[in-house]
């Protein structure tokens, strides 16, 4: 891992300088075309809505951290992008590939749109390396030797190389973490998705795995974070989406977002987590 930590920049109030990547998203040649769509997304859990038309837009290279009460459809969301949880109507799209489209294979979905949650989920009968190549070898059909000289790689881009054949109870909470992004990023996903990846780690664990997500803002990964961990939607978001009672209230630039927001309710919740 760099000796630079780009966790500081998010705590200091900096911004994380980033390389804006290039290429062609999944299923499309045109450079103008958003990387992730979201168009009109409504879910329900029986009379609760959860969503409500939801519309979002990220470009290639871009960090969108979606902000919001406790119950305003952060989670839910994430969910739906990569199809853990199906949506009662709207489309989502990756480039011009439709995920919510009736062929589209959700397993081909989450290889391209990869997710570390709030639960550690690692097996606990697998080695760190072991975690990361299992996927390799089972989705992507890998030999055992090109297997683990990704999982190697990946455990030592997020610091972990010394770590791969230590088990899940042997690692902190923070390094248990840090493997599930190191298994998320082996997969080669065009989009990461993080669910509150920190909320339940203490502030020094917490640093661990924000330094690693700092990194991959650098290098230009295309991000979607739920988060409470405001330094960071500072400091490395491209965009934040301020969500509520399951609809988007308003999206912008973090600058004007956190400090002259143009709708009263996110001056509130803003103003309510200074508080804090």
């Amino acid at each position: 891992m760099s000796e630079r930590n780009p966790a500081d920049d998010t705590a200091t109030g900096g911004r994380i300088e980033r390389e804006r990547t290039t290429g062609d998203a999944v299923g499309t040649t045109d450079a103008e075309t958003p990387l992730l769509r979201v168009e009109d997304l409504w879910k329900s859990y029986g009379d609760e809505e959860v969503l409500r038309g939801v519309s979002l837009e990220v470009d290639r290279g871009d960090v969108e951290v979606l902000v919001g009460p406790s119950g305003s459809g952060k989670s839910t969301l994430l969910r739906c992008l990569n199809r853990l949880t199906e949506v009662d109507s709207g489309h989502i799209y990756l480039g011009e590939t439709e995920v919510t489209g009736p062929d589209t294979d959700p397993n081909a979905v989450r290889q391209q749109i990869g997710m570390v949650f709030q639960d550690i989920n690692l097996f606990a009968h697998l080695t760190a390396r072991q975690n990361i190549t299992l996927g390799l070898r089972k989705v992507r059909g890998q030999s055992k030797t090109e297997a683990r000289r990704r999982a190697d790689s990946e455990l030592d881009r997020v610091g972990l190389l010394e770590q791969a054949d230590s088990y899940p109870a042997q690692l902190s909470g923070g390094q248990k973490q840090r493997v599930g992004i190191a298994r998320a990023l082996a997969m080669d996903p065009e989009v990461m998705l993080f669910d509150e990846p920190t909320s339940a780690l203490d502030p020094e664990l917490s640093n661990e795995v924000l330094e690693v997500m700092g990194q991959l803002v650098a290098e230009g990964m295309t991000m979607v974070v739920v988060t409470h961990e405001m330094r960071f939607a500072r400091g490395g978001a491209t965009g934040i989406t301020f969500l509520d009672e399951g609809k988007v209230i308003e999206r912008g630039p973090p600058d004007r977002i956190f400090d002259d927001p143009e709708r009263e309710r996110t001056a509130r919740f803003f103003q309510s987590i200074r508080h804090e």
